[in-house]
């Protein structure tokens, strides 16, 4: 074994003992000092030390090369031997201008020669080293300095390696050191096995007979009864569902009027019309209403003084409306035309006002199909633009890409051609690290005297302390005391009692209390008594405003009905007008941007058919309000004359 070798040898030993999440890197170093520095003579003993605290300083770096390797060229080589190739790791990116190549050399030699080759190959790469290598000491050192004193002395000594290597290829296995003995190969050998009885032939079984299944029913593919009778019965409830639904329509707000009795030429007059306007459904029963059933409801009192604060508040303007038509208005009647009138002004602007929707919803349907065109164009214009700045993209990606692979070119070429001689910078680090392990070693050791000083002045000031403790301990204590509720405290304070006077106020204030709680519940009895007389009075004002008003509304309904058997034409305002002259522009405007010229011959059919069936749809809209409005009207028609004859 060489000098060195045994050297390696100690170190691998020491960093197989070292735990990284346990142990601290400066305790160890100093624990190995003092446990080798009486066995190794002092040129040794500062190999061993060198290497030592290089690789537990630079243990990040070595971490990152070693687990690559394991992962990627050594998967097959042992975990055993992972501080072995941390050691050589750290020897050739520190010590190799320091030991020189023919050294380096010889410890390669002594250590096995297929896991240094494998190593160096893996190590001494170009690629590894300007790649991963690189990039990942980067992230701990600065990168200036990385390429400066690592990356560029080790591409400068790639080629000697590489001769090394090839070197050690070419070296017999009868010379590579053996460590481990090949174990006799284990012949298998074949059972002694009996040969079994061959089988007897056995009778094989009957087949089994199977019955005459059952044919299948008829019924099966025939349709149920019940389905066709429920079916019958859905057809009867619907048609009877809609001569109710006409029926309705015909006679609507009618079954709050009184029935009256018709002459037969005013029947005949309506079974005609009715006949005509729907042949195809047969003539149902008269509808019976029943009379409601005037049920008392119990209301809440919340419900009744709400009710009567409504009706009150009604009562009192309709004296102040009598009052002021008394004092300031003069004749009557006047009053009368004038509500006429205003009345009639009011049914004309709702009229109006149902007219301007009518507008609106075409004119919100115009600016809508406007809209989506404007958002169509738009989008258009968006995608044309996106699939320029898309071409723009690709062409500076490629250019930027051609930029890339030019610089990494030159940079490539540079790291080749640079060769400087970068030793005595080398021997300064190697002497400055030496004199920071020296300085680092002193400063624990004074750190540990001063703390055991420090522990021991801590441990006798706690004995001091404990004495003082039990020796007060150990004297007397009053256990008892006397208390006297009859003497004030004295404490100098306002409103000071003793236990006793403070007794007799408690006892004198619960009397109080008690005393106010009965006049209390007597209060509320009597507030009790007034609110149910009060809610009496007013469930009976409540009765007799019911009865004035249903009165009243029952003149009202017939005076409404009187004035819609002559309903006017909604008023041609300026609202309307204006809406209608907007609904026109958008019409144009549409009309304009889906030009014939502009589009396909498919398209501009398809948009010609969506436009007639619009209007198609409008169009049947507004018949429908006016069949329902002349029916209205003839109904409301003939109820007058009926009114009329029984007048006469």
């Amino acid at each position: 074994m060489t000098y060195y070798e045994k050297c390696i040898e100690i170190v691998i030993k020491q960093l197989d003992k070292f735990k990284p999440g346990k142990d601290n890197p400066e305790q160890f170093v100093e624990t190995v000092f003092t446990s080798l520095q009486q066995t190794l003579s002092p040129q040794k003993f500062g190999f061993v030390l060198e290497v030592l605290s290089g690789c537990l300083e630079y243990h990040k770096l070595l971490t990152i090369v070693v687990d690559t390797f394991y992962a990627r060229d050594g998967r097959t080589c042992l975990w055993s031997d992972y501080s072995l190739f941390e050691v050589i790791c750290y020897l050739a990116i520190f010590q190799l201008e320091e030991l020189g190549f023919q050294l380096f050399c010889s410890i390669i030699k002594s250590q096995p020669v297929r896991k240094m080759c494998k190593f160096l190959r893996f190590f001494f790469n170009p690629l590894n080293l300007s790649s991963w290598i690189k990039d990942e000491w980067s992230l701990i050192y600065e990168t200036a300095h990385v390429m400066k004193n690592w990356i560029d002395p080790l591409l400068r000594w790639q080629p000697e390696v590489q001769k090394l290597i090839k070197q050690l290829e070419g070296v017999p296995t009868d010379q590579i050191p053996v460590l481990k003995t090949k174990a006799k190969v284990t012949v298998p050998k074949e059972f002694n096995l009996t040969v079994p009885r061959p089988r007897a032939i056995t009778m094989p079984e009957p087949v089994p007979t199977m019955d005459k299944p059952r044919p299948v029913p008829q019924s099966t593919y025939k349709e149920p009864k019940e389905q066709k009778l429920l079916q019958i019965i859905k057809t009867c409830n619907r048609r009877t569902a809609e001569e109710l639904l006409l029926k309705a329509n015909m006679e609507e707000l009618q079954c709050a009027m009184p029935r009256v009795q018709r002459e037969p030429q005013e029947q005949d007059v309506e079974k005609q019309l009715w006949h005509q306007t729907v042949p195809h459904i047969r003539r149902t029963p008269n509808l019976t209403f029943y009379k409601p059933n005037n049920l008392p409801v119990k209301l809440n009192t919340a419900t009744i003084l709400r009710e009567g604060a409504l009706y009150q508040r009604q009562v009192e303007k309709e004296l102040q409306r009598v009052d002021k038509l008394v004092d300031g208005a003069g004749d009557f009647s006047e009053f009368l035309k004038w509500q006429k009138k205003m009345q009639a002004q009011d049914l004309e602007e709702q009229l109006a006002a149902g007219e301007c929707r009518r507008l609106q919803g075409k004119l919100s349907h115009e600016e809508a199909i406007l809209a989506r065109q404007n958002v169509m164009q738009g989008n258009k214009q968006k995608a044309d633009r996106q699939k320029e700045e898309t071409a723009e993209l690709m062409l500076q990606c490629a250019e930027r890409r051609f930029q890339e692979e030019k610089a990494m070119k030159e940079l490539v070429e540079q790291v080749t051609e640079a060769q400087k001689n970068v030793k005595i910078v080398q021997t300064k680090l190697v002497k400055g690290r030496q004199q920071i392990v020296q300085e680092v070693i002193e400063e624990s050791r004074e750190l540990l005297q001063r703390s055991a000083k420090e522990a021991k002045e801590e441990q006798k000031r706690r004995c001091e302390l404990i004495a003082h403790l039990r020796a007060m301990e150990t004297q007397p204590t009053r256990k008892g005391k006397l208390v006297d509720l009859t003497q004030i405290p004295g404490y100098g304070l306002e409103g000071e009692m003793s236990v006793v006077e403070l007794r007799e106020r408690l006892a004198m204030l619960k009397e109080t209390q008690k005393r106010e709680q009965e006049g209390k519940r007597d209060q509320i009895i009597q507030d009790k008594r007034a609110k149910s007389q009060m809610i009496q009075n007013t469930v009976e004002q409540i009765s007799l405003c019911r009865a004035a008003m249903g009165r009243t509304a029952a003149l009202r309904w017939e005076e409404k009905k009187a004035q819609a058997t002559s309903p006017g034409t909604p008023s041609q305002n300026e609202r309307v007008l204006e809406l209608k002259r907007k609904m026109e522009e958008r019409a144009a405007e549409r009309r304009r941007q889906t030009a014939p010229q502009l589009m396909s011959p498919p398209r501009a059919l398809r948009a010609n058919q969506r436009a007639q069936e619009e209007m198609q749809h409008w169009l049947e809209l507004d018949q429908s309000r006016e069949r329902r409005l002349r029916a209205r009207q003839e109904a409301n028609r003939t109820c007058h004359a009926t009114h009329h004859l029984e007048a006469s």
